[in-house]
């Protein structure tokens, strides 16, 4: 399975860093690879069967404080 997903991003890479390249759009070409390397940072532990916390629980216990202050 994880090489399905390894094979599914790579063809995401053929598909959209060529005319990144070419135009020279060399922020978008970075921005695409951070958003890609997070999704498969994301993905890979997820096939493996790995649980990864719940990101909306950080987020929440950063912000609940500052919720309270404000009210």
């Amino acid at each position: 399975m994880i090489v399905l997903l390894l094979i599914l991003f790579a063809g995401i890479i053929l598909l959209e860093v060529p005319d990144l390249v070419k135009k020279k759009m060399w922020r978008e070409l970075a921005a695409f690879a951070a958003y890609l390397a997070i999704g498969m940072a994301l993905s890979i532990p997820q096939v493996l069967g790995i649980r990864l916390p719940n990101p909306s629980k950080a987020i929440e216990a950063l912000f609940k404080p500052l919720a309270g202050l404000l009210k």
